[in-house]
């Protein structure tokens, strides 16, 4: 497998990251529900609610995922 631009192939911290985006991004969402209510904009809302949605359940799917590969040299930096 290539690794990345640090020369480092680590599956655990990609996987961290989508997890900190995901919720990152679900709790921006939060925002833009508000002011497309504040809008009037149900159909938005409803939009930015099932976006909220998605990134929750890759958040949860990340966590999972992290657990299967917690102790193990699986997700870990590459070694030469």
């Amino acid at each position: 497998m290539a690794t990345g631009e640090t020369g480092f192939e680590d599956v655990a911290f990609d996987l961290i990251s989508v997890q900190y985006h995901s919720l990152k991004a679900g709790h921006d969402y939060g925002q833009y529900v508000r002011d497309a209510e504040n809008a009037g904009l149900d159909d938005i809302a409803a939009f930015f609610r099932e976006v909220m949605e998605q990134d929750s359940a890759r958040a949860r799917r990340c966590h999972e995922l992290l657990r299967n590969i917690s102790g193990t040299e699986q997700g870990g930096p590459a070694t030469q």
